[in-house]
């Protein structure tokens, strides 16, 4: 069984969980306009040890800037749907072509406090592509592998004072990166929907760890 099949059958028979709010607390800033809608792809690329492929946003950027995150963003009127707006993001960021990408589904959304509803558009695509970052978005492209992203003792729970309160986020390193926040939660919430929190090196083609 290949990796998407492996895949559409632990998401066929995986959690069915709540959307998630990027904490318990309230991350809301007073007066924010409605959500914006927007969607990511969660690419794993096929590999024997499969891996997920990340970008670290460029510092100047005015939302979320220098963090780590998957290729996507912001839905376009034009975009039929999130899967659309996923595909399309990940185009223009590292030049992912549409063909390369095998769509598995959807796993729940997930709304932020710096005001977005982000659909994750989970998908395969082949090891070793000619991908190339656009310098004016992407900073960093690099691979994880899922058995270090979804083993839950490599995320651990921090909090900050926030306006008044408390703020919690996950946070881990990967790669010399620190993954935290938006990213690192939907890490978590994907691993617990698939059952690979329980089991992070289920998706490896042989025993080796």
């Amino acid at each position: 069984m290949n990796l998407a099949h492996r895949l559409a059958r632990l998401l066929a028979n995986g959690a069915t969980l709540a959307p998630l709010v990027e904490d318990e607390g309230d991350w809301s800033t007073p007066g924010m306009a409605q959500p914006k809608v927007a969607a990511v792809l969660v690419a794993f690329v096929d590999r024997p040890h499969p891996t997920l492929l990340l970008t670290r946003r460029q510092p100047h950027l005015r939302s979320h800037a220098d963090q780590v995150a998957f290729p996507g963003g912001q839905a376009d009127d034009n975009d039929a749907d999130s899967i659309a707006t996923a595909l399309r993001e990940a185009h223009e960021e590292v030049g992912l072509a549409p063909e390369w990408v095998d769509v598995i589904g959807l796993a729940m959304p997930f709304r932020t406090g710096s005001g977005y509803i982000i659909t994750p558009v989970l998908a395969v695509i082949p090891p070793d592509l000619p991908l190339v970052a656009d310098p004016v978005e992407v900073a960093r492209m690099f691979e994880v592998r899922c058995d270090h992203l979804f083993n839950p003792d490599k995320l651990v729970r921090q909090s900050i004072d926030w306006q008044g309160g408390v703020r919690h986020y996950w946070e881990g390193m990967a790669e010399g990166e620190r993954i935290w926040g938006v990213t690192a939660s939907m890490i978590r919430n994907i691993a617990a929907m698939l059952g690979l929190d329980r089991e992070p090196h289920a998706l490896n083609r042989d025993d080796t760890r």
